[in-house]
């Protein structure tokens, strides 16, 4: 099994952090991972991203042009990644921000409200966290609860933010759970 994953938004909505805890979690899981984050002029408000390849084999090459699923942050990057993906794969769109949908019938389309449902929980700053669980209970790459044993460390110097994130992570798994439900 491989799977890859791009995470796209703007600088600031914390889309390497995502990626990376999936990354560290698929390593906690003994799997083989490669984390490829985009740095430069992107993380300055512009589109900034990192592919996440995980695999139970080594891994080829960690440069991925055509990722099995996407999640999509805000609107520029549903638009300039949508076209990237495997026919086959999904996308997770951050309904809170994007009102466009999916023009292709090939992939699946998932919409969650993860800046709406951060606020819900009183975590301004969490809707990468609502992405990163959706996205893991609609793959299944890795366990949840994996991802979840991460945040304490994650936030070992702002442990005020352990449960607020934990709860974004577990409300977003929620949400996908339903919205899968609903088109399967």
């Amino acid at each position: 099994m491989q799977r890859e994953v791009k995470f796209a938004g703007f600088g600031g909505q914390g889309i390497l952090s995502a990626g990376h805890f999936l990354a560290d979690a698929a390593l906690a899981e003994g799997k083989e991972v490669a984390w490829v984050p985009s740095y430069g002029p992107e993380m300055r408000g512009g589109t900034a991203y990192c592919t996440v390849v995980v695999s139970d084999t080594p891994i080829g090459s960690p440069v991925v042009n055509n990722p099995t699923d996407l999640v999509a942050m805000n609107r520029p990057s549903l638009e300039k990644f949508e076209d990237t993906i495997v026919a086959g794969g999904f996308i997770l769109i951050n309904s809170s921000l994007i009102p466009d949908r999916v023009h292709r019938s090939d992939v699946l389309e998932i919409l969650v409200p993860a800046n709406d449902s951060a606020i819900a929980l009183k975590n301004n700053r969490g809707a990468n966290m609502v992405a990163l669980g959706a996205y893991v209970a609609c793959s299944g790459i890795v366990n949840l609860e994996t991802v979840i044993h991460m945040v304490p460390e994650a936030f070992a110097r702002k442990p005020q933010f352990i449960e607020s994130n934990i709860a974004c992570i577990r409300e977003g798994a929620r949400i996908a759970r339903k919205a899968l439900e609903a088109v399967l």
